[in-house]
């Protein structure tokens, strides 16, 4: 089964929110993949890249370009769950879903 993303947000400190099609938030922390996979380090090297996060087409992961990329169910079995009071990223995937297009 594929947890197609919705919408992603980056986060401080090399975390992202993620918004999932069935309603799920997830927070996923990228930081452990500077160490993993050499192609992630650049999330921390070069400025402004983190922040360049998109959804894959069709929902089934995140990207930043062609060398780097999360895939759907790696972000939903990793990630936390959140959405409680006072979470930082509530807002984040707030205005996420308030500016998608209606067929997404």
């Amino acid at each position: 089964m594929f947890y197609k993303v919705k919408a992603v947000r980056p986060l401080p400190d090399y975390f992202l929110s993620v918004l999932f099609e069935s309603g799920a938030h997830k927070r996923y922390d990228v930081k452990p993949l500077f160490d993993r996979w050499e192609s992630f380090q650049a999330l921390a090297t070069v400025k402004g890249l983190f922040d360049q996060v998109s959804v894959d087409a069709g929902g089934y992961g995140v990207s930043w370009n062609d060398d780097i990329d999360l895939s759907c169910d790696e972000l939903y079995h990793n990630g936390v769950e959140v959405g409680s009071k006072g979470d930082i990223t509530v807002p984040f995937l707030n205005k996420c879903s308030e500016t998608l297009p209606k067929n997404v």
